[in-house]
Formats: C-alpha cells, sequence, structure tokens
C-alpha cells in the first residue's frame, strides 16, 4: 500500500489532529497521505470511497467520528467492495466485517471516568484534577475480511492482538 485516505467529517470530528499524525508517521512507513472528507451523507461516503477504490495500491483509516460510527455499515461494504484496507478506531467496527481496529481501551476510558465522577463528588474541584491520557489501546483483526480482500496477517500482528476474528 502506498497511498491512505483519512476518511472522518471534519465537522464531526478533530480531523485536522488526525490528518496531521497521520502526516507526521507517514514519511517513516513511506505513504501517501489522502485527506477524504466526508459529509455525514451516504452519497458523498460512496463517492469518495469509490474515488479511492479506483486508485491503485490505496487503503484508508476511518478516524472516530459520528459519522464513522453512524455509516459504519456502508463504509465496511464499500471497503470490502473495492478491496480496501482499512483501519478503524473501534472493535465494533472489525465485529461488523471491517478489516482492523486500533483505538484506545473504552472500559478503561469509563473507569478513568468513574474515577474522576467520585473524586469530584468527595469534593475535589474538576479544575484542579490532572488531565488523563489514555494508557491501554486495543488491536482487533478480522481474519475473514482480510482473506476476502486478499491480504495474509502477519502471525506477528495476530498473536499481538487483542482480538482475532476468524
Amino acid at each position: 500500500m502506498g497511498r491512505a485516505a483519512v476518511v472522518a467529517n471534519p465537522k464531526s470530528s478533530p480531523y485536522d489532529y488526525f490528518l496531521s499524525a497521520a502526516r507526521a508517521a507517514a514519511a517513516s512507513l513511506a505513504l501517501e497521505i489522502v485527506p477524504s472528507p466526508i459529509e455525514n451523507s451516504p452519497a458523498d461516503i460512496e463517492r469518495v470511497l469509490d474515488a479511492l477504490g479506483r486508485t491503485p495500491n490505496s487503503g484508508f483509516v476511518a478516524i472516530p467520528d459520528t459519522t464513522t460510527i453512524l455509516h459504519r455499515d456502508i463504509i465496511i461494504a464499500l471497503a470490502a467492495k473495492h478491496r480496501l484496507p482499512a483501519v478503524y478506531a473501534f472493535g465494533f467496527f472489525v465485529q461488523a466485517g471491517g478489516l482492523m481496529s486500533y483505538g484506545v481501551d473504552q472500559n478503561e476510558n469509563y473507569r478513568l471516568g468513574a474515577a474522576y465522577v467520585d473524586r469530584i463528588l468527595r469534593g475535589d474541584k474538576p479544575a484542579e484534577l490532572p488531565v488523563q491520557a489514555p494508557t491501554r489501546f486495543e488491536t482487533a483483526v478480522n481474519v475473514k475480511a482480510a482473506k476476502a480482500i486478499g491480504l495474509t496477517i502477519p502471525p506477528g500482528l495476530l498473536v499481538a492482538a487483542d482480538e482475532v476474528i476468524e
């Protein structure tokens, strides 16, 4: 793969942040980053992914936002139709037929949030609480989706994944 599109709705996500992070990593991976903003409509998503599908050696990252979550079935179906490798932010994309996800452990985030609520209810001032960044990330891989688009998942990735769907 030589080209990776960054797919999300700039109106409902920190699109520029993710695009900047992708560009920073691209040089070391020999990837061309293709900004691919989408609107909140199936027709626009289809237009963007159909165009990407006509471009050889392409794949995409669907960054976390309400549009990609709401239209995940369309996005997953178009990725399969065009044989596009895709990485998602949440494991439920992989459970729905997507290729791979890498993102924060949502259960850990909820635990951290609950601890903050507890501290606030016990009298701590919210403005004085430290900012915490996620520390646990999860990887899920769908082997069936990989085979359908002609990819072989490296054994090391399968061993390291938190969830493997056969």
